[in-house]
């Protein structure tokens, strides 16, 4: 694991200084404190932040060049199925000089050029130069589980960097903020893959390759994988929920490998708890275990996950950290760059602090919320649908229009409670409801902030837009399928991937998702919805599947997740902060004063809960002070 840099001319090799590529990689020094390296070439740079996990030799150092000299590689990642990839290089007679799997790129693209993509299994983002083709090539993994920004400067270089502070390290980059992307952060609580809110810097999206000709203009990505929900799998339930473990333990398997120490994050759910359970079958010593728990009840979740402990003998660790832990505030506007609002960041890097002070790999439960609709907005996205099929849209616009009209407001109730919300997203299709379940602020709050320049500066942008475009693009059967689908491209790289990413890599820790291996996520989105949710759960197969390993009380417990307390804070110690908030210079920029002002005193005198949107603002806040002064 590692964070990488570059510069590229396409069109005139100019001189690249040295220094300025050491730049961009020392600003990314917590991905990699264990060694860095910087190659140049005439019209090319290289740079490496190193985390020693494979081949902790020289040998392993990068950038790595090929033995002739003509194509190197700066790469961040993991590819787990290298060793059967080398094998199959040797075979056709390429000779390594290291046990790394960075040498199986600089050989594959030998062997197969881009093509070589499809038979990766791994988590990565590479730029590779190759001095014959005259090119360099980026390519980002299928699920968007590593980073990769890059932008066009005015010099006509084309720089890149795991992440955004890495370029910003480059003095040609124009810092200025791009209003679509405050729309995007501002619905969603995090700045979505295809934007960025610095204006001009892109994110190569995941499962995309770039390739960068010398004499060609900047091309747009390729896309070289996708997930597909619109084929079905066949099979009787024994033998499809035999296949899914399969899947789930190879999956784990792959992932062992390290030589470093590797432990796993435990939290007492079905995921991690599933995780460490085939990490426990699989290794021959005790699994290496942590947790955070909190002082409240309702979100402690310390037992379970010491139940899960002594079931499986692991050498577990625990700690107790505060819910009111906002002293992490300026800590995590520094690791994302970009604003980002989801408050279980907060835990997340805690948990991450924690797993570092004993391993230097920790295997993580995400992505089978994603994969096998585990999330309740996928049942009630299935329910309203059905619902819709039983009106014509102009019927249903009208009935469910005037009824949710009519309905009184109680975000303060659990959601099968909020008739509002229920009808209201009945008078719509399922595409722009779903869009707007997934969002934190509403269309109609987030123009009522939005100053009247800053509306004209939109063009019509419209952060929901991209969900409704990609449900109805996708390849899909039905709703829950098109609802995944759109999660796949958006929420799982944009929020979860990302917070995963970010919090890991700021105290040098590689993450690894087995259940995002791209086998298992394909064979999940084959799977017939029912057995996705069935009787109201959500991960139905992968729940029984895994009867053999873990007790029912965890299978079937309500998911708690991690709440932090937002709105107490702002009507406690944060108050002061919210009421500055009116006052922000960068704010004013592009909201209204007035609306700041009025949502922090509904709040404050507990007239209404607008809790997130006030955590939104001030993480936003601060973000454009760290970006753009």
């Amino acid at each position: 694991m590692c964070g990488i840099a570059g510069l590229y001319y396409p069109a005139t090799p100019k001189p690249v200084d040295p220094a300025r590529i050491r730049a961009m990689t020392d600003a990314q020094l917590h991905r990699g404190p264990d060694g860095s390296g910087v190659w140049t070439a005439p019209g090319v740079g290289l740079g490496h932040r190193r985390l020693a996990i494979i081949d902790l030799t020289e040998a392993g150092a990068q950038p790595m060049a090929s033995a002739d000299g003509a194509l190197t590689v700066t790469y961040n990642g993991e590819i787990y199925n290298f060793l059967e990839v080398r094998a199959q290089l040797e075979a056709m007679g390429a000779v390594f000089a290291s046990h790394s799997d960075t040498e199986v790129l600089l050989h594959g693209w030998s062997a197969w050029g881009p093509a070589m993509l499809d038979r990766l299994n791994g988590m990565f983002a590479f730029a590779l130069h190759d001095s014959r083709r005259q090119c360099l090539f980026m390519a980002r993994d299928r699920l968007g589980v590593k980073p990769l920004h890059y932008v066009e400067l005015s010099d006509g270089g084309v720089a890149f960097a795991s992440e955004l502070k890495g370029l910003l390290a480059h003095p040609l980059l124009r810092r200025e903020p791009d209003i679509r992307a405050v729309e995007d952060y501002m619905a969603f609580g995090y700045v979505p893959d295809d934007i960025c809110l610095v204006a001009g810097v892109k994110k190569l999206p995941a499962g995309h390759s770039l390739l960068i000709e010398r004499g060609k203009s900047l091309p747009s990505p390729s896309r070289w994988w996708d997930v597909d929900f619109s084929r079905r799998a066949r099979g009787s339930v024994k033998a499809l929920e035999e296949e899914l473990v399969s899947q789930m333990r190879d999956a784990v398997r792959s992932r062992l490998m390290a030589d470093v120490p590797l432990g796993a994050f435990l939290s007492g759910g079905v995921d991690s708890s599933a995780v460490v359970a085939l990490m426990a079958e699989a290794s021959s010593q005790a699994v290496k275990t942590c947790t955070i728990g909190f002082r409240e009840a309702g979100h402690d979740e310390r037992g379970y996950a010491s139940q899960i402990a002594q079931r499986f003998a692991t050498e577990h660790r625990e700690r107790v950290v505060a819910a009111d832990d906002f002293a992490l505030i300026d800590t995590l506007v520094a690791a994302f760059d970009e604003p980002f609002a989801d408050a279980s960041a907060l835990a997340t890097y805690r948990v991450c602090e924690l797993a570092r002070e004993n391993v230097t790999v920790a295997l993580s439960g995400d992505g089978a919320d994603e994969a096998l609709a585990g999330y309740r907005r996928y049942k009630f996205q299935a329910a309203e649908e059905r619902v819709r099929t039983l009106f014509p849209p102009s019927m249903r616009t009208g009935l469910f229009g005037a009824l949710g009209g009519l309905y009184p407001k109680a975000d303060w109730a659990p959601r099968s409670l909020r008739a509002k919300t229920t009808l209201l997203a009945l008078a719509e299709d399922g595409a722009e409801a779903y869009a707007r379940s997934v969002g934190v602020t509403t269309p109609t709050l987030r123009a009522m902030l939005f100053s009247d320049e800053a509306k004209r500066a939109l063009i019509g942008h419209r952060a929901e837009d991209r969900y409704v475009r990609t449900m109805r693009d996708a390849p899909a059967r039905d709703a829950i399928d098109r609802a995944q689908y759109a999660d796949f491209q958006h929420w799982l790289p944009g929020d979860i991937l990302t917070k995963t990413d970010r919090t890991s890599m700021a105290v040098s820790l590689e993450a690894r998702e087995p259940l995002l291996d791209y086998r298992f996520v394909e064979f999940a989105a084959s799977l017939p919805v029912s057995m996705r949710i069935r009787g109201g759960q959500g991960k139905w197969l992968m729940k029984r599947a895994m009867e053999r390993y873990l007790p029912k009380d965890i299978l079937y417990r309500p998911k708690m997740g991690f709440v932090t307390p937002i709105s107490a804070w702002f009507r406690g110690a944060l108050t002061d902060e919210a009421g500055a908030l009116a006052k922000s210079r960068v704010l004013g920029a592009m909201f209204d004063p007035r609306a700041i002002e009025r949502i922090a005193t509904e709040h404050r005198t507990g007239r209404a809960d607008h809790g997130r949107t006030l955590w939104q603002l001030v993480m936003l806040e601060r973000s454009m002070q760290r970006l753009f002064g």
